[in-house]
Parts: structure tokens; sequence; C-alpha cells
């Protein structure tokens, strides 16, 4: 297979597949052929990102990334994207180990916010606990003078029970909490826009979408960037 791109999924499962829904959703195909070629590696068994992140003696998510970053290499996709973002913890290792450019997802969606909000100067982060603390996005916001706005530890709470309870253990998403977590970032904490900054939260806007407040959505902008290189290379 020629001009194709590999993505690093399963973590977790629905929420890759949300991606995968908005992929072939906003694709403009009449055909069969009209579709991307692309690879799926959906990697369940890595473990948990965030729970290595608040503990380092738990197992470690990298060498698993690794070692799927290294396989599909051999394969030669023109570009990785990686459907987690506290795996992009691990962003520079990965890069590191692959020719094959690897689609910063954090970075793009800090690029979309200064395209879509130009004027808007705090920016909420909300994902799991270890998105949160470990300064993954914090370090894009910052190198464009951008002010990080923390969930409170009532809204971190609120949103590790709709990641981890609703959505990784049932498959469930609770739209009434979903929109309230984004609400008290806005009310609460005064974010101008808030970054969704976990593949579960990506999945309950696609289900339970919030439209009365300003969102980045992280694996949305995600598929954009993906439709964006897979027709560039179409257009070789």
């Amino acid at each position: 297979m020629k001009d194709f791109f590999t993505i690093i999924g399963g973590m977790g499962t629905p929420a890759t597949e949300s991606y995968l829904r908005l992929l072939n959703k906003r694709t403009p195909a009449h055909q069969d052929q009209d579709y991307f070629n692309y690879i799926l590696v959906n990697h369940a068994t890595v473990p948990d990102r965030s729970t290595y992140l608040m503990d380092h003696s738990q197992p470690s998510p990298l060498p698993d990334l690794l070692a799927d970053i290294k396989e599909q290499s051999q394969l030669k996709p023109s570009f990785f994207v990686i459907a987690c973002n506290t795996a992009h913890y691990f962003y520079d290792d990965l890069q590191a180990a692959t020719p094959v450019p690897i689609v910063h997802m954090p970075r793009e969606t800090v690029s979309y916010i200064k395209k879509n909000y130009p004027d808007a100067k705090r920016i909420g982060v909300i994902g799991t606990k270890g998105t949160t603390t470990d300064g993954i996005y914090d370090r894009e916001l910052i190198q464009q003078n951008l002010e990080v706005v923390k969930p409170t530890d009532q809204i971190q709470k609120l949103t590790t029970e709709l990641i981890f309870d609703d959505i990784k253990n049932q498959n469930q998403v609770d739209g009434e909490l979903f929109h309230e977590i984004v609400k008290r970032m806005v009310q609460e904490q005064g974010a101008e826009v808030v970054i969704l900054g976990c593949t579960e939260l990506s999945y309950a806007q696609e289900l339970a979408p919030e439209l009365k407040f300003p969102v980045a959505d992280s694996q949305s902008i995600l598929v954009d960037k993906s439709i964006e290189l897979a027709t560039k290379l179409r257009a070789k």
C-alpha cells in the first residue's frame, strides 16, 4: 500500500473509534477509492498513561509505544498520528525513534486556538490528571504567550469521573456532567477557550456536543490535520 498513514490508537478504543468515525465522515468520498489509506494500530493493552505519569513506579507505556512506532516505521507510512493526548508526554522519545514525522496533537490544538480565537488569552485545559499536572499542554501554550488555566481539584475530580468511571469503565457519556465541567472552567476559572485534552472528552464532544461555551477539541483537530496531510499525499 502506498501513500498511507498510521494511527497509533486504542488508548482507549471507543475514543479511537470516534477518531475514525470523524475521519471517514469528513473525508470527501463518493466511492470506496476516495477514502484515505491508513493502518490502525489499536493497542488496547498499552499501560495507562495517566497512572504512570502520576506514579513512575507503575508500568510505563513508553516501551509499547516505541515498539509500535518502530514496527510501523518498517512499513514506511508517510506520517503518524497518536490518538491519545497523554501519550504526547513521550513525544520527543517517540519522534527520535523514527524518521517518519509524528503529528503533535497538543501543538496542533494550540495552533487552532491562535487561528480561531486570536483574542483569547486564558486557555483552560481539562483531561486526565496526568495531562493537567505534567505540562503536556502548558509548554505549547506558554510558547504562544497564552495563560494556562488549570481545573480546581473539584473540577478535576469530576473530569476523572467522566473519563474513567463513565467512558472507560462503562462506555457511556454523561452529557450533563461533561457540560458542567466545561461551564465551570469558563464561569469559575475564567477560561476563554477550554481545551478537551483527552480523547475520551473528544468522544463526549462527539456524542453530547458542547455548543454554549468555546472548546478546542484536540481529537477533532487531529482528524482535520490528518485529512489535510493525507490529501497532500494524493496531490503528489
